[in-house]
């Protein structure tokens, strides 16, 4: 690796026009959001950085370790059990998370992967499905507007024509989706739409323990996830979560873990959760869609892209 290659092109990235733009419109959308939320009645919470307790994800990644005091710790893949149990105490509860996913090297080709991304994670106790995705779409509608207004210039010069969508969002359900378009169906639907729709009622199988299975129909989730047009892909990830004890062990079980994996978890449930839901949104994927940039890594000064160094 030859130094002064490497560093004349971060240099060339740093002041890039794309770069400062995005970062811009990025500062911008990080105070709107965090106003949307404050004036939700929400509370921001510090982010947990390492922890012996993390998401164990859906798809596979390298798990950085840190051996800290005889304990393992791992970087946070998402807050998603340290929301489940603040949100005990706080009821409704926000924070600018930052998230760090090793993806396999082949995640680079996609133009919307990084191994260090930061996650508005959103969580209210007692909410429902139907609750939170009425507030995205109030949060999401609000936001364009204000970064059309705001940002007028920046947009313009990115020959970006930001629109804001119609409320309600539409909704499909994921089998139906899967049904009609085959496997791939996220990714031609995306193409296909021209404003942000719900995927929704998620097989039980394509998520994690902690999302929250349907009374009324058995191997069905109540998720959620929010999905860009024009090709941009999954923006938000989100439903109801297992909170009674029996199911979270249950839950366990068909992923084929152990309680060993998350016995911190399943203590806190022991002593008792009450239910909730929420979501998570990547920022930099926010400011991609925005920008109408083509890679996810215009959006950040130095980009984690998945198989390239980077400082």
């Amino acid at each position: 690796m030859e130094i002064e290659k490497v560093l004349d092109a971060k240099m060339d990235h740093v002041k890039s026009d794309k770069v400062i733009a995005a970062v811009k419109i990025g500062s911008d959308l990080r105070y709107y959001l965090g106003k949307f939320m404050r004036e939700q009645g929400y509370v921001e919470v510090p982010p947990v950085i390492i922890s012996p307790l993390t998401d164990p994800l859906n798809h596979p990644v390298f798990d950085p370790v840190i051996n800290y005091y005889g304990e393992k710790y791992s970087l946070t893949k998402s807050m998603i059990f340290h929301k489940q149990i603040m949100v005990q105490s706080f009821g409704s509860i926000f924070t600018f998370s930052p998230n760090i996913r090793i993806e396999e090297a082949e995640r680079s080709s996609t133009g919307r992967h990084l191994s260090e991304f930061t996650q508005l994670d959103v969580e209210k106790r007692g909410a429902t499905r139907d609750e939170i995705m009425s507030m995205v779409e109030e949060m999401i509608t609000g936001l364009f507007r204000y970064i059309r207004e705001k940002d007028s210039e920046l947009l313009s010069k990115l020959g970006r024509n930001l629109q804001v969508p119609s409320k309600p969002f539409e909704r499909i359900k994921f089998l139906d989706a899967e049904k009609q378009y085959g496997k791939d169906f996220e990714t031609v639907l995306s193409k296909k739409k021209t404003e942000p729709f719900w995927i929704v009622d998620i097989p039980l199988q394509q998520r994690e323990f902690y999302d929250r299975e349907s009374d009324t129909d058995p191997e069905i989730l109540v998720d959620m996830d929010l999905v860009y047009p024009e090709g941009f892909g999954e923006a938000i990830s989100g439903g109801e979560r297992e909170f009674k004890l029996d199911k979270i062990k249950e839950r366990i079980s068909k992923k084929g873990q152990t309680e060993e994996q998350f016995k911190w978890f399943v203590e806190f449930a022991r002593r008792g959760l009450e239910p909730s839901a929420g979501f998570g949104i990547g920022i930099e994927r926010l400011t991609r869609f925005i920008c109408g940039f083509k890679r996810i890594e215009d959006t950040h000064p130095f980009p984690k892209v998945p198989g390239e160094f980077s400082l």
